[in-house]
């Protein structure tokens, strides 16, 4: 809390804690009062603790083919795949579902890889497109404006 001095602080501190051992049945006064235990030397404490990871666990070999006889024991056999059965259809049967069945598949086919560059571009094609609309007008009209000019001359 601001502004609370050292003291006010380590009154509420205490008054929190108090709260809490008589909340959890004084489970952290017995844990606070536990009696040091003494290390092990370093070599025991590595003893004790390989016979504690062995303990429960056994070595297979599933990808490795062990040269030992004792470890060759204890080598997984392969596991094979179940075989798949393809379902056999009748070519006269359902052809409806079949064609419902194919627009289905259509609709969940993935898009081109390009949609979205063509997604894109489709403004400016577009613009293009007018542009050579408008110039193939104009030549239209000057090569028939030349033929008329060339019939005038003509006459």
């Amino acid at each position: 809390m601001p502004g609370e001095s050292a003291a006010e602080r380590k009154e509420r501190l205490q008054a929190l804690r108090a709260a809490a051992e008589l909340a959890t049945g004084g489970a952290d006064l017995a844990r606070e009062e536990a009696p040091a235990v003494e290390p092990e030397a370093p070599q025991e404490v590595e003893e004790v603790a390989a016979e504690e990871d062995l303990s429960g666990r056994t070595v297979k070999f599933r990808n490795y083919l062990p040269k030992d006889d004792e470890l060759l024991t204890k080598k997984v056999p392969a596991v094979q795949a179940p075989e798949f059965e393809e379902p056999v259809i009748e070519p006269t049967a359902g052809l409806d579902e079949q064609a419902d069945d194919e627009d289905a598949i259509a609709s969940l086919a993935p898009r081109k890889a390009n949609w979205d560059l063509r997604r894109d571009v489709a403004k400016k094609l577009e613009k293009l497109e007018r542009r050579t609309q408008k110039a193939m007008v104009e030549l239209m009209q000057e090569s028939q404006a030349a033929a008329q000019a060339a019939e005038e001359e003509e006459d």
